[in-house]
């Protein structure tokens, strides 16, 4: 984890500074645990190794994660808040998503972990309840008005990899329209 954030930072530091400067530092032993039991569960020692490098980023510099804010673990409780009190005040209520294999087809489910929010809804997720055809910790995407559910990889690891891979390579790039990296699709 330390090397692939090595080579993000580097990147940032050449093409987006402000996008470096806003990352915050690491979580504390006591925000992980504090996080783990709000939400009743283990996060992936791969999710807890980034936390413990950058507790997310400054909640008002630009996306860093394809226009969407890297949340931090006060960050992430609030955004999984926001979903688990509209579950259980029944919103969902016969209500399913479109999800790839791998991925259950609840609209929202508590033990999807946003880990990033875009502004409107949206978020990245660790599924901490795959379907057996799935793999725990593997990277959803969860769309608020839209019933897709896609599989991005495997786990956070590999998810940031294959980002990072796609930043040095030209696929996302910083742009002052959006306010942060974004796919170069989207200009």
């Amino acid at each position: 984890m330390q090397e692939l954030w090595e080579h993000f930072e580097t990147w940032l530091r050449n093409h987006w500074p402000e996008g470096l400067k806003a990352l915050n530092p690491p979580a504390s032993a006591q925000d992980i645990e504090a996080l783990e039991q709000a939400l009743g569960l283990t996060l992936p020692q791969d999710f807890v190794a980034c936390l413990r490098l950058h507790n997310g980023q400054d909640s008002t510099a630009g996306g860093l994660f394809d226009g969407a804010e890297f949340l931090s673990t006060h960050a992430i409780l609030g955004q999984w808040k926001i979903w688990k009190d509209l579950l259980d005040s029944g919103d969902f209520a016969g209500i399913s998503s479109e999800p790839a294999a791998g991925i259950r087809n609840d609209w929202w489910n508590p033990k999807w972990i946003p880990f990033t929010h875009n502004g409107g809804g949206d978020h990245l997720c660790l599924d901490l309840a795959p379907t057996p055809e799935g793999q725990s910790g593997q990277i959803i995407t969860m769309w608020h008005d839209m019933g897709n559910r896609e599989r991005l990889a495997e786990s956070f690891q590999a998810w940031l990899a294959h980002y990072i891979q796609d930043v040095q390579a030209g696929r996302y790039v910083y742009s002052d329209d959006f306010g942060g990296l974004v796919d170069v699709d989207s200009l």
